[in-house]
């Protein structure tokens, strides 16, 4: 039986904020994960987190909105698909299409504000929260695998790695989300100008509404660069402000 001090000490342990980073940190963790998202084998290995972030995305979306959840798949290639039965057409239907894209920038910005409030425990547990409530809506061998090995990961970090690990680790990740949300849509555009993606989900969004793909690309392109800024801007903001570049 856990004790009322343990439940105490658990409790601050989660929702306790923790010292502020070192401003090198913030700055090194946001050029470590510039690389991985501009160069071709790291990012081939970690676009599976953003895979990750997308297909949960549509997922969530698709449940919010009423649609019956048959499953998500995460492949090897970095692909993923994600179904949901209902209405073909609809609301519902274009805000789950609407999800994917916009997902990992959005998460990121949600991890940014709560690294603004130094709550890098609490970050790393919702993580593995989020990555286990995919786990169960997963219908492959490898995504279950990548969902284990991220899900693993976080966890280990979150309970054994010290502060300094914990903070690195944390920032390295909001920054990548932040970051690598913006590849996939011009690698995405890339592909459709190639005619390899027509039934991408700007395409598909296409035929649901009376705008082309190209506006849908476009507000992808929009939205996850808003993100990034916001974000970008809740992290490096104390940095900013003790440098007195902020009012």
């Amino acid at each position: 039986m856990v004790s009322i001090d343990g439940l105490g000490d658990l409790w601050d342990k989660l929702f306790g904020a923790q010292p502020d980073p070192p401003p090198l940190l913030v700055l090194l963790t946001a050029v470590v994960a510039l690389v991985v998202v501009s160069t071709r084998l790291p990012w081939r290995i970690a676009r599976n987190a953003i895979t990750i972030a997308h297909e949960g995305g549509h997922a969530l979306v698709a449940l919010l909105t009423g649609r019956r959840l048959h499953g998500i798949r995460l492949h090897s290639d970095t692909s993923g698909l994600t179904l949901s039965a209902g209405r073909p057409t609809g609301p519902g239907m274009i805000l789950t299409l609407l999800a994917g894209y916009v997902a990992p920038p959005l998460v990121g910005l949600a991890g940014a504000w709560l690294l603004g409030g130094n709550r890098i425990t609490l970050l790393l547990w919702v993580a593995v929260a989020l990555l286990l409530a995919m786990l169960v809506l997963v219908r492959n061998a490898f995504g279950v695998l990548s969902l284990l090995v991220t899900g693993g990961a976080v966890l280990a970090v979150s309970w054994y790695a010290t502060p300094q690990v914990q903070a690195a680790f944390a920032y390295t990740g909001v920054w990548f989300l932040l970051l690598g949300g913006v590849r996939p849509v011009a690698e995405l555009q890339r592909l459709r100008s190639r005619g390899r993606m027509p039934a991408s989900d700007a395409d598909q969004l296409a035929g649901l509404t009376p705008l082309p793909a190209f506006f849908w690309v476009t507000f992808f392109a929009l939205a996850n660069l808003a993100a990034l800024a916001a974000g970008a801007l809740l992290l490096a903001g104390p940095i900013l402000a003790d440098a007195g570049l902020t009012g």
